[in-house]
């Protein structure tokens, strides 16, 4: 491979190749880092939603543990 872009122009190996890359695997690109973006979002959603609902048994026990005194 290094053969092949020994005599090439810079501008070959530095400018057409990651450009032809990008418009062959844009679509994969973007649709992995979609996934992981989403995903990502998911477990931050799950986790305020687990926090939520500590908070809210913690509150009902000490709110219903002080009125039984």
């Amino acid at each position: 491979m290094r053969e092949v872009f020994a005599g090439m122009p810079w501008w070959i190996k530095w400018v057409a190749v990651p450009v032809i890359a990008l418009v062959v695997f844009g679509g994969l690109i973007t649709s992995v880092v979609g996934f992981v973006i989403g995903l990502l979002f998911k477990i931050l959603v799950f986790v305020a939603l687990v926090g939520g609902l500590v908070f809210v048994v913690r509150k009902f026990m000490s709110s219903s543990s002080r009125s039984d005194w």
